[in-house]
């Protein structure tokens, strides 16, 4: 099939999924495309290009990399990527975090892991970077013969000052090359990849597309991102077999695990959570509670510190009152390091009120449903959520939106 009529197919596909699930936004929030539509896509594309055969790094050989990609394939919450038959990648030349032009032939001779990231996104994207680069870590030595390029797919954050923001809170200001360029430099790029990139309602959309690139410039795989915590490490050892795959004598990843689906932890289950600045708590059936989850990186789309301060007031009323508890947790998973969350709360240079909790692998994020960065969850004595907001809400409202929720 051709380049335009493959990726029409490919893409016309994530936009009828985008659209027949009609996923209504709470807040205003700047977000790629929900996980269903993903999964929708990579179940169809997948079946239309066919998957390409990952290097076995690790896994037990031919055999193991087969029940590997088995196991990927038949992961809701994991793309096993889909082939774009070498097609040459289009040329581009736009501005770095750093103000530097620099064009995707630049790079021939490695291995280009490209994403299309909104500079100002709080669902996907940052799961997207965070994959991209765990995938280059993995490769130890052989990471230096891999380019981490991202291109803005936001069309009202356009500015260097904005792809450096977005670098900065995910700990890659040195990691890759975030892109950027005028509006109408950005929309040819977008329809050169066929990236769907739309402002709805003020609020930005866009393809969670990631390309991966060989030394000579020629389109391999496609990936779509999928709104799943978990999945962060198992799509960056697809990406790293991937990269591998096409580089010289194939180097081994440092380490590798099941790419089998990995089950979230939901209300109804205990689970034991570390805390900051230590201990720890029980989350689960039993008494209600209020968790927010969070990452440290939302300070650079809100005044993070000045928010989880102000939840100090809710959490006084509940004690006042008998409202369930507050529960910060963070969501470990997706941020640049465990360093990064401690200097922060160290930061805020008070005590908040209400404990702070690590999520380091995601799955709880995933048991309780979380779909943006901030996510209230409300859940009852019996284990099951009663209520939930996406984003954030003045103290008093969130009060009496608890309040009335637990009657």
């Amino acid at each position: 099939m051709e380049r335009s009529l493959l990726r029409k197919w490919q893409y016309r596909t994530v936009r009828f999924f985008y659209y027949a699930v009609s996923w209504r936004r709470l807040t205003g929030r700047r977000r790629a495309l929900p996980a269903l539509v993903a999964v929708g896509a990579i179940a169809i594309a997948t079946a239309a290009a066919g998957c390409g055969s990952a290097t076995a790094s690790g896994t037990g050989g031919a055999a193991s990399a087969a029940a590997q990609q088995r196991l990927a394939a038949a992961n809701p919450d994991l793309d096993p990527g889909s082939s774009l038959n070498g097609i040459p990648a289009p040329n581009f030349t736009l501005t770095n975090q750093f103000g530097q032009r620099m064009s995707l032939s630049d790079f021939r001779g490695k291995v280009v892991i490209l994403a299309f990231t909104d500079s100002e996104c709080t669902t996907i994207c940052p799961l997207t970077t965070q994959s991209m680069l765990a995938a280059k870590q993995l490769l130890g030595k052989a990471g230096s013969k891999v380019q981490l390029l991202g291109v803005d797919a936001n069309p009202s954050a356009t500015s260097v000052s904005d792809v450096l923001a977005y670098s900065r809170a995910h700990g890659m200001v040195n990691q890759w090359d975030f892109l950027t360029g005028t509006k109408a430099e950005l929309a040819k790029i977008w329809k050169d990849y066929n990236i769907y990139v739309q402002i709805v309602h003020g609020l930005v959309d866009h393809t969670p597309a990631l390309f991966v690139i060989d030394t000579r410039g020629r389109e391999r795989k496609l990936y779509l991102t999928t709104m799943a915590y978990a999945s962060i490490t198992q799509a960056a050892q697809i990406l790293a077999q991937e990269s591998s795959s096409l580089l010289p004598g194939h180097p081994p990843l440092a380490k590798t695990q099941s790419l089998a689906y990995i089950k979230g932890l939901s209300p109804s289950t205990t689970v034991h959570l570390d805390t900051l600045p230590s201990g720890s708590l029980t989350l689960g059936p039993g008494k209600p509670h209020l968790v927010l989850f969070f990452a440290t990186w939302l300070d650079e789309t809100s005044d993070l510190k000045a928010k989880l301060l102000d939840l100090g007031r809710y959490a006084q009323a509940a004690q006042a009152t008998g409202l369930p508890s507050l529960v910060a947790v963070d969501e470990e998973a997706s941020e640049p390091s465990l360093a990064t969350v401690r200097d922060y709360l160290a930061g805020i240079g008070r005590p908040l009120g209400y404990p702070v909790a690590l999520d380091p692998t995601g799955r709880l994020a995933d048991g309780y449903g979380v779909q943006d960065q901030p996510w209230f969850a409300l859940t009852s004595a019996s284990g099951a959520i009663v209520w939930k907001h996406d984003g954030w809400l003045p103290v008093s409202q969130l009060t009496a939106d608890v309040r009335r929720a637990s009657r």
